[in-house]
């Protein structure tokens, strides 16, 4: 496994913990090896202690297995080249020689944890030093392109490089087992697929927020935005696992071609939607708390959204007139990443709910992160005299399982590659149209730059504007907890 970009923050942070959680477990191949490669400096030994220091930070000593750390860490290498010239190809294919003991070993993965303006560049010399053999294969990560066109672009140099069944566009929501299991959710329980259409359901909200700010990635958020960050692919692929059609089997094609129908049954956007039904938002400063526009690397008057809520819909036969509200943010009170389905209430309300508070339909929470698990909130009689109803909550944690792991969304993605199993990664085409549903929202905000931007508060839930954005539905966000408080600080940026 050749690893672009070695030194940097992905690496330690999240791949080398993942390939260390693969090993412990012997889920690796026994005389594996990884290089890194990288402008810093490192010779093998020094680069091994450099990792060796950052898993003290990232790996906990529970997740260790006595001895395994050190043999681990032996498996490593280290070339120093700079991955945006060609010269440097010809020393990593020497290295690659002496590595594997074979002139041209086919046996290759390639990880680009790169900035984003190599991924189209590091391809192209792969195939001049000739090392895109038949089995070889690449994980890219996001954002795979910053619009339509430049998305389209890159899927041409690594088709000119590549074949597709070589691709893998890695997006770590899909690696996560309770991503995966909306689908066993879905399909593999007769009582809930028969109710899962326009039918019975009345809308669907998705949240993916987080209760910190850019951190020290200021430089690459004010270039990309929460649409390009979050939205295009996390968000998105969380619509197509809650829409998606049964596909006739599970494996890569069926499953994939299921997920690029739901994104060309995307309700195109209309300048009314544009303007009605997308809020943008910038986090703003608090007693405590820096702004976005005070953060590192950030453009004191940037127009950059750190938080986005949108309405769409889905044009077929199962999900027309049902609205997906979507919506993710930096800087909120809480980290969370949840779908709620909002089941239609009954045709005829019988009873009264508990302490009048009017009509509550039944709600199915499928929490991806944390307390990962999921609840459905149904009526049931308050016991006592007459007949009110209140809500109450059938629930299941995967902390109920006895500690059972939820595992490591990058050590399962990284498995499936090293197995050639494609299922869970995004192939060229659904890019495309993810892109092209997007693509008008970036381009009208590029055209109209007197389109709001709504300042809000660090710690609260975002614009005042995608609540009132939820209420023509008659809906509101389910929020784990209200914080809608000093809205005079609320204004446009």
């Amino acid at each position: 496994m050749i690893i672009f970009g070695a030194s940097g923050d992905l690496t330690k942070r999240k791949l080398m913990p993942a390939l260390y959680t693969l090993y412990k477990e012997k889920r690796l191949p026994e005389e594996f090896v990884v290089l890194g490669i990288g402008r810093t400096a490192y010779a093998d030994d020094a680069y091994r202690e450099h990792i060796l220091k950052e898993m003290d930070r990232f790996i906990t000593p529970k997740e260790r297995v006595e001895g395994t750390m050190m043999e681990f860490i032996s498996h490593l290498c280290y070339l120093t080249i700079d991955p945006a010239k060609a010269e440097g190809y010809g020393l990593l294919d020497q290295r690659l020689q002496e590595l594997t003991g074979e002139k041209k070993s086919d046996n290759l993965l390639f990880y680009l944890a790169t900035p984003p303006s190599l991924y189209g560049v590091i391809p192209l010399h792969l195939k001049g030093a000739g090392l895109n053999r038949q089995h070889t294969r690449i994980i890219v990560e996001k954002p795979f392109g910053y619009n339509l066109e430049s998305a389209q672009e890159l899927n041409k140099v690594y088709a000119s490089v590549f074949e597709e069944r070589q691709v893998y566009r890695i997006d770590h929501f899909l690696g996560k087992e309770t991503a995966q299991n909306i689908l066993a959710f879905r399909f593999a329980n007769g009582i809930f697929e028969p109710l899962w259409n326009r039918n019975y359901i009345d809308y669907v909200e998705i949240t993916a927020v987080e209760n910190l700010g850019i951190e020290q990635r200021g430089g690459f958020y004010d270039g990309a935005g929460a649409l390009r960050d979050m939205v295009q692919n996390h968000l998105i692929q969380l619509v197509a696992l809650t829409a998606m059609e049964p596909p006739a089997a599970f494996n890569a094609d069926s499953f994939r071609n299921e997920v690029v129908k739901v994104y060309e049954s995307l309700a195109p956007l209309t300048e009314e939607d544009l303007n009605e039904h997308i809020v943008r938002g910038q986090y703003t400063a608090s007693s405590t708390k820096k702004g976005y526009r005070e953060e590192a690397n950030v453009a004191p008057d940037s127009r950059t959204e750190t938080y986005i809520a949108m309405k769409i819909g889905i044009n077929n036969w199962r999900w027309s007139g049902v609205p997906f509200y979507i919506r993710t943010g930096k800087q909120m009170p809480t980290k969370v990443t949840e779908i709620v389905v909002h089941f239609r209430e009954t045709p005829h309300q019988m009873f009264r709910s508990k302490g009048g508070a009017g009509k509550e339909a039944n709600r199915l929470i499928l929490r991806l992160q944390p307390n990962e698990g999921m609840v459905l909130k149904f009526g049931m009689k308050v016991p006592g005299p007459g007949f009110d109803i209140k809500q109450v909550m059938m629930d299941f944690s995967y902390s109920e399982l006895g500690g059972l792991p939820t595992g490591d969304a990058y050590a399962r993605l990284i498995e499936d590659c090293i197995q050639g199993d494609p299922t869970l990664f995004t192939r060229s085409d659904a890019m495309e149209a993810s892109w092209r549903f997007f693509d008008p929202v970036l381009r009208y905000w590029k055209e109209h730059a007197e389109a709001p931007l709504y300042g809000y508060p660090v710690g609260t839930w975002g614009p005042l504007e995608s609540e009132a954005m939820m209420h023509e539905h008659g809906a509101e966000w389910t929020n784990p907890c209200k914080n809608l408080t000093n809205t005079d600080q609320y204004c446009e940026l």
